[in-house]
């Protein structure tokens, strides 16, 4: 019996933590959607990586970007994506400049990797 409630217990603890972390997540994303993004003035797109194009690997990435109050961009991370492709993007990105703005900002952006490109 003791056993039981321990189990009961852990599994308890265990769904208010997933849905407390789903909430907080949630709470993120629409905080970030209802948020004004920034305009880039000037982007690169990213070059198809040769591998990729002759694997047939398609598909989006997914970056977070860090931009700086003068427009330049200051980090990325990445969300999602094939690691053939994440390279290319990255590197495209870093070469974006932003609108100045008074303060640091992080933007979602996406890139979209298809045989069209």
């Amino acid at each position: 019996m003791r056993y039981k409630s321990s189990f009961t217990f852990v599994m308890f603890l265990a769904l208010f933590g997933a849905t407390l972390c789903l909430r907080v997540a949630q709470g993120q994303e629409a905080a970030a959607a209802g948020a004004a993004s920034r305009k880039p003035k000037t982007k690169v797109a990213p070059v198809y990586p040769t591998l990729a194009r002759q694997m047939n690997v398609t598909g989006k990435v997914k970056l977070e970007i860090t931009i700086a109050a003068d427009g330049h961009i200051v980090s990325t991370r990445t969300i999602g994506g094939s690691p053939l492709l994440v390279g290319a993007a990255t590197d495209a990105v870093k070469k974006w400049h932003y609108e100045p703005s008074a303060k640091e900002t992080t933007e979602i952006v996406e890139f979209n990797f298809s045989d069209k490109d």
